[in-house]
């Protein structure tokens, strides 16, 4: 299986950046924005430019690598995360702590709705924001 997806001239396994960011992608806990993630592989001394960081995100989130969501404000935000099997996140708009769900309900629904739209092979993305348990205590 080749890690290069057809027309695309970007590689990411088997270079130096790809192991690096695949190092940072490893150890940051929360989704992070790609700006996020090169200024940690700078902070790092990595020396990788920010397109390559952002090209090597959006392959890696096509593959099924890493999730990406999209933030309140419509930023991207990745992370590598703990399953494989389809899933969903429940994200803290306040500190970005993320908690992956399973949503059996939701995919009844976006089937559904898709079929009554006429619609077949079905994807789609639900992304849920709210405050985590310590982040709602603290507003108290």
């Amino acid at each position: 299986m080749s890690s290069q997806p057809p027309g695309r001239g970007t590689r990411v396994r088997g270079t130096r950046q790809a192991e690096a960011l695949n190092a940072v992608l490893g150890d940051l806990p929360a989704f992070s924005s790609a700006q996020d993630i090169h200024a940690e592989l700078r902070r790092r001394g990595q020396r990788i430019g920010l397109t390559t960081v952002y090209r090597h995100l959006q392959v890696l989130a096509e593959d099924g690598e890493v999730d990406a969501i999209r933030d309140q404000g419509g930023e991207t935000l990745y992370r590598r995360c703990e399953t494989s099997a389809h899933h969903h996140h429940v994200t803290c708009r306040a500190c970005g702590r993320s908690v992956e769900v399973e949503g059996r309900a939701v995919e009844h629904w976006a089937q559904r709705v898709a079929s009554e739209a006429g619609f077949v092979d079905v994807d789609h993305t639900v992304e849920i924001f709210g405050l985590c348990p310590d982040c709602a205590r603290e507003r108290r």
